[in-house]
């Protein structure tokens, strides 16, 4: 229900921002319709998810989902997860904010054009620079803690979007397209005994994005925006190896041979975003 809310809130500001009398403008076939460039920015926001947890490879076959044990047949993750950076080497040091909301700008380059006198149909591109993070961590009997954490860095994207004119002046959208973005991850533990080496090969993701929004001309060449934009990247290359490093022979992570690789169980990174955004039509 939450983030129905946090989808609904902006929605009503585009409403709003619609019934602003003074703002309208007289309706003109000229407007959204043509080449346009403009700017964006806002906040990024992330939903909770307690049910995070960190997934095992223990046989090289590219499957997680295998279980860590002991000599002894115990889950050496038996103390658990959280969806946070751990603070130490057990559950009781607790976990920072598994999620951090920050400032989302970009700037775009479109293309509007009118398919009868109501109706609006385009394009555009866009580059964007957010640092949008999440971490997840797991705790081993050792103790120990392990912790990966993931960050967008700039992201490139293509969308559609096609929208509704009421008076001409005010434009109401819905939007769709393709991202790639760069995601930047980093690996923290406190096990000083096994090697660990970080499988880098995700840094480039491709996603999809979904949302809508309002638009309303100031000028006859410079409107106001407001969108709300859902964008979810497939993250599913970066990985952790663990190997025996110091450790006995015995150590969870080898017994039996060979070695573990880790990920986060959640193979996407989802990303929502408000932003106002200023364009010039040409």
């Amino acid at each position: 229900m939450r983030s129905i809310h946090r989808i609904a809130w902006p929605m009503a500001a585009v409403a709003v921002l619609a019934a602003v009398p003074a703002m309208a403008q007289e309706a003109r076939e000229s407007h959204f319709n043509g080449v346009y460039v403009g700017v964006a920015g806002g906040a990024t926001m992330q939903n909770h998810n307690s049910n995070r947890t960190l997934v095992f490879d223990r046989n090289g076959d590219g499957t997680y989902g295998d279980q860590v044990t002991t000599s002894t047949g115990v889950n050496a993750f038996g103390p658990g997860y959280c969806g946070g950076a751990a603070q130490g080497a057990t559950p009781a040091d607790g976990c920072s904010n598994g999620r951090a909301s920050t400032f989302d700008y970009a700037a775009r380059v479109g293309y509007d054009a009118r398919l009868g006198r109501n109706v609006v149909a385009g394009v555009l591109f866009e580059a964007n620079k957010n640092s949008a993070r999440e971490s997840v961590s797991g705790f081993s009997t050792t103790p120990a803690s392990y912790t990966i954490t993931r960050q967008l860095d700039y992201g490139l994207a293509a969308r559609g979007r096609i929208g509704f004119t009421p008076n001409g002046g005010f434009l109401l959208y819905g939007t769709g397209g393709v991202t790639y973005a760069k995601l930047k991850h980093d690996f923290a533990t406190t096990n000083t005994a096994n090697a660990f080496s970080e499988n880098r090969d995700g840094k480039m993701v491709w996603g999809w994005q979904a949302g809508g929004g309002g638009e309303i001309m100031l000028t006859n060449n410079v409107s106001l925006g407001l969108e709300y934009l859902y964008s979810r990247y497939r993250d599913n290359k970066y990985s952790v190896d663990v190997s025996q490093g110091t450790a006995p022979v015995t150590n969870p992570f080898v017994l039996g041979g060979g070695g573990t690789s880790i990920r986060p169980s959640d193979k996407n990174f989802n990303v929502q975003a408000v932003r106002a955004s200023l364009n010039l039509q040409f």
